[in-house]
Order: structure tokens, then C-alpha cells, then sequence
């Protein structure tokens, strides 16, 4: 059983899943978007390819935890997935994820043709591995 995490963008959906002990995150892929109907088709063959149970997915709140129109459209995602599929969703504060990624990667010296092609990769595995830290202390 593995947990999925999600950052959601207008062009990309990065992926990450979680070890099978629910303890680290990984990054998995980055999908390109394209029509709804596909995304959450492709997702939901990750789902049943890797035995996910939950899917986390990254909400941009404001820096004052206000929702914006990003955030709205996140949460109608959100939604269409829980109808595309079986398993639980959360929503999970992604404040800062973008920049965390990025700093990861520029201190890495990672070229900034490459940073494109991994940063949402990346984002979600900080998103998922917050989660995973906090279940921990719960």
C-alpha cells in the first residue's frame, strides 16, 4: 500500500509516491496535462498499477491561508478525481513547495533546462513527504 502525492499545475501534474512502510516519498513522473478526462485516466492507472490507497494533493493557499482561483481550480481536480476513483483524497498546504524544489535543485547545480523538466516532480515529493512527516507525529 503506497500513498500518492500530487502538485497540480495549469501545464504539469507532478507525481510522487510513497515506500511501501509510508515512511519516505520518491518522485515519480511528471505527466503533461492535457484534456481532464486523460489526466485523471492516467492517474488512476498509477493508482491501480502501484496499490495507492490515498492521494494527497498540494493546495496553493495565499501566504495568509486565503484561497485563490488556483486554489479553486485544485479543489474542483480534487473532486473530479474523487469521482474518477475509489480512494481517499486530502488536500494538503503546498505553500512554499515550489520554492523548496527549486532551492533543492539550484543548490544541486542542476541546469535550469532540467530544473523545468523535474520541479513539479519534486514538488510533489516535498508535498507528500510533509505528509508523511506529520502522520508520524500524530
Amino acid at each position: 500500500m503506497r500513498i500518492m502525492g500530487l502538485d497540480v499545475g495549469t501545464k504539469r501534474i507532478g507525481i510522487a509516491l510513497s515506500d511501501e512502510l509510508m515512511l519516505t516519498a520518491q518522485g515519480l513522473d511528471t505527466l503533461e496535462r492535457g484534456r481532464l478526462k486523460d489526466d485523471l485516466e492516467a492517474i488512476n492507472n498509477i493508482i491501480k498499477e502501484r496499490g495507492v490507497y490515498e492521494v494527497v494533493i498540494g493546495l496553493p493557499l495565499n501566504m495568509n491561508g486565503s484561497y485563490s482561483a488556483k486554489t479553486k481550480e485544485i479543489v474542483e481536480f480534487a473532486d473530479s478525481l474523487l469521482k474518477a476513483t475509489t480512494i481517499a483524497a486530502k488536500m494538503w498546504d503546498e505553500r512554499l513547495t515550489s520554492m523548496q524544489a527549486e532551492r533543492v535543485l539550484l543548490e544541486a547545480d542542476i541546469s535550469r533546462a532540467k530544473r523545468k523538466k523535474v520541479m513539479d516532480r519534486m514538488a510533489a515529493q516535498i508535498i507528500l513527504q510533509s505528509y508523511l512527516d506529520s502522520r508520524k507525529k500524530g
